[in-house]
């Protein structure tokens, strides 16, 4: 594999204080000429209520179809963590979300859902969607 020029990777980093100073950084993709679904998931997100300042969690999953890059974990790590003390509504965190890893990678196709914890008893389901006329069957 030749040599990448990842800033995190492989490297002791500290977290961004928000997702505005977070990289997102990719590699190329291997197999290009095959159209394949890469997922990832975790149940650690959270970022902050923009009213209350409360945390909001939530399970997220991220789906995408590769064209020329792929998007590295450690650095899609960071980028999540960065949300931690980000204040916004649950739709404005997916969609931009969605945005960045769009702008990073520029996928065939990408979902991103949150589903975020349940408050006052109900639970919020957030699903954003780029360029839906792709997605794989």
């Amino acid at each position: 594999m030749a040599q990448q020029n990842f800033t995190l990777l492989g490297k002791h980093s500290k977290f961004f204080s928000s997702p505005d100073e977070a990289k997102l950084e990719t590699f190329p993709n291997r197999s290009p000429e095959r159209v394949y679904t890469i997922t990832l998931e975790t149940e650690e997100f959270s970022s902050l209520c923009p009213v209350t300042g409360q945390p909001d969690s939530c399970k997220l999953s991220i789906s995408y179809c590769p064209a020329a890059k792929i998007i590295e974990t450690k650095s899609l790590k960071y980028y999540l963590v960065s949300f931690r003390n980000y204040p916004a509504f649950n739709e404005q965190v997916i969609n931009r979300i969605l945005d960045d890893l769009v702008e990073a990678a520029s996928p065939l196709w990408m979902r991103v859902v949150g589903r975020f914890g349940a408050r006052g008893g109900i639970r919020l389901t957030t699903t954003a969607e780029h360029r839906p006329e792709n997605r794989p069957d």
